[in-house]
């Protein structure tokens, strides 16, 4: 009687081959690098189409300003907060800043009042490099033309330069119906690389401000003429003020003193410290505030 025997092959099986790597442009040669930045350019293009239609919707939603300083200040912050890699973070500004320029005009016209003496046009260029290249400007010699640009609607913010004693526009702010209100500061952008311009500049908007997490106010005062910055700022500072900058302009012949001063933090009208301030003739207005620059205040 025959038996039968079973014969089992253990020879290993065939190998399928694997897939190639989804990283296979690292090692395909200068058509895959192309490919693969093709690639990523139309997921960016489409992300940016998806982020306009979204901005569309918020316009939509009826909230009061499309121009959000405090809020664009966040998200910049946020952003290099997160970044790695080879891209410096200025170029990363630099895009978000474009990128905010061009959603910000979807939303409503916007355009800038630019006081430039400069003969360098500085101011002109800062405005350019924080709110885009190419939103409509107009450049005046004088504060004065640029705020009337902004009262009158002509304008959605004017750019003027840092507040000082001889650059002292920001006395008529004072008094100014219906208020005007500083807004941000620029460049928003420290250290700042060679061959950018170097001026320091306010932006002011008829909108209020809006807190970005880490502000500067301005206070606007009237006082008696004689009264000394030292206790000025004893004053501010039991109140829980702190003063940061100031600025003092005695016109000759007036009893009054103006008096601009920055606090660090985000003011409101109502801050109940303002009540504690008794070298003032008058309640303490508050001007307006900005997001503190990425790098700092330079001063």
């Amino acid at each position: 009687m025959s038996s039968s025997v079973s014969i089992v092959d253990t020879a290993p099986a065939t190998a399928t081959e694997e897939p190639p790597p989804q990283d296979s442009w690292r090692t395909g040669g200068l058509p895959a690098l192309r490919a693969e930045l093709d690639r990523i350019d139309n997921t960016l293009h489409d992300l940016l189409i998806e982020r306009a239609e979204v901005v569309q919707y918020v316009a939509r939603s009826g909230k009061p300003a499309a121009f959000r300083p405090g809020r664009e200040a966040s998200i910049l912050r946020r952003l290099i907060a997160r970044h790695r890699g080879a891209l410096p973070p200025v170029s990363l500004v630099r895009i978000w800043r474009e990128l905010l320029a061009g959603t910000t005009s979807m939303q409503g016209g916007f355009s800038l009042a630019v006081c430039d003496s400069d003969q360098g046009a500085s101011f002109t260029q800062l405005a350019r490099e924080h709110f885009g290249a190419l939103t409509p400007l107009r450049s005046y010699t004088s504060a004065g033309q640029a705020l009337v640009d902004v009262s009158q609607g002509v304008a959605s913010v004017a750019v003027l330069p840092y507040p000082s004693e001889n650059d002292n526009w920001w006395i008529a702010l004072l008094h100014h119906e219906p208020r005007l209100h500083i807004i941000g500061r620029l460049p928003f952008w420290r250290p700042r690389p060679d061959g950018a311009p170097a001026a320091q500049a306010i932006v002011v908007a008829s909108t209020a401000p809006d807190a970005s997490g880490g502000d500067r106010s301005f206070l606007g005062m009237e006082c008696d003429s004689d009264v000394s910055r030292a206790r000025l700022s004893g004053e501010l500072t039991t109140a829980g003020l702190k003063p940061e900058t100031m600025v003092l302009v005695r016109q000759q012949g007036s009893p009054i003193a103006n008096v601009l001063v920055e606090v660090d933090g985000y003011l409101a009208d109502d801050d109940a410290r303002l009540l504690r301030l008794g070298a003032v003739l008058r309640r303490p207005i508050v001007l307006g505030s900005y997001a503190v620059p990425i790098g700092g205040a330079a001063r």
